[in-house]
C-alpha cells in the first residue's frame, strides 16, 4: 500500500477531514497540497501560508518538513492538525 488515510484537524475552522497521503512524498510537498486543499474545504475560514504547519494533533510535535510521510511514520487513522 502505498498511501495512508489519516485525520486532519484545521482549529480554524473547527473541523476535520480525511485524507490519503502518499508516503514517498516529502512533508514540504504535502504540507502545500493540504494548505490549498484545506482553504478551500473550510470554505475560508483557513487561509494556508508559507508558514503553515503539520504536527500532532495529541502532542502538537511539529513535523520534520524534509521527511517523507512514511519516515514520520504516519499509519492509517494518524490525527494531525494544520495550522
Amino acid at each position: 500500500m502505498d498511501k495512508v488515510l489519516v485525520e486532519v484537524f484545521i482549529p480554524a475552522a473547527n473541523q476535520s477531514f480525511d485524507t490519503f497521503l502518499p508516503l514517498k512524498s516529502p512533508l514540504h510537498e504535502v504540507v502545500l497540497l493540504l494548505a490549498n486543499t484545506m482553504t478551500e474545504l473550510s470554505q475560508g475560514y483557513f487561509t494556508g501560508t508559507e508558514q503553515t504547519i503539520l504536527c500532532s494533533r495529541y502532542t502538537g510535535e511539529i513535523f520534520n518538513i524534509n521527511s517523507t510521510v512514511e519516515e514520520l511514520g504516519f499509519k492509517n487513522g494518524t490525527k494531525l492538525m494544520l495550522l
